[in-house]
C-alpha cells in the first residue's frame, strides 16, 4: 500500500454537484510548483477541467508561488495538463459532450512521490437538491449527537 498524503479538498464541489463517477489522474507540475503543493499551498475552489479527445487540462486551480523560488516560479493559475490513459480520456470526453456532465477536481493528494488529482464526473444540483442534502446532514448530525448523549 502506498503512502497517501491529502493536500486539499474541494468541499464546494461536493455541495454544488452530484458526483457520478470519480477518476484518479496525475498532474503535470513545473519546478517550484511541486514544493508549493507539498507545503499545501493549493486551492481547488472554482477550478474545473476541460477535455478534448487528446488531453485533459485543469483550469483555474491556484498554486501559490514558492517563497524561496525566484525566476523559476510560474503563473499561479495557469492551465495544467492532467495525465490519464487514452481510454479514460475518451470516456470522459464522451460523457461531457453527450450527457452534459462536468469535470470537477474533488481533491489533491500525493500518492507516494506523485502528485494526484481526484476528478469527479459531476452533475449539477438544483436548489431543492441542496436543501435536501443539508436536511439529511442535519438529521444525521442530530442522530449522532443523541446517540452520544445516550451512551454517556
Amino acid at each position: 500500500m502506498q503512502n497517501i498524503k491529502m493536500i486539499a479538498q474541494n468541499k464546494k464541489a461536493l455541495y454544488n454537484y452530484f458526483v457520478i463517477e470519480s477518476l484518479e489522474v496525475g498532474i503535470e507540475l513545473y519546478g517550484t510548483e511541486v514544493k508549493s503543493v507539498r507545503s499545501g499551498r493549493i486551492n481547488l475552489k472554482d477550478s474545473w477541467c476541460s477535455a478534448d479527445y487528446e488531453q485533459l487540462t485543469v483550469n483555474n486551480m491556484h498554486i501559490s508561488h514558492y517563497e524561496k523560488g525566484n525566476i523559476f516560479n510560474v503563473d499561479p493559475v495557469r492551465s495544467r495538463k492532467l495525465l490519464a490513459h487514452k481510454k479514460e480520456i475518451s470516456h470522459l470526453c464522451g460523457a461531457v459532450k453527450r450527457q452534459g456532465f462536468s469535470l470537477i477536481p474533488i481533491s489533491a493528494y500525493f500518492k507516494g512521490k506523485w502528485a494526484k488529482l481526484k476528478l469527479g464526473l459531476c452533475k449539477g444540483k438544483k436548489i431543492y437538491d441542496k436543501r435536501e442534502s443539508e436536511a439529511k446532514k442535519d438529521s444525521q448530525r442530530n442522530i449522532r449527537r443523541a446517540l452520544k448523549e445516550n451512551l454517556n
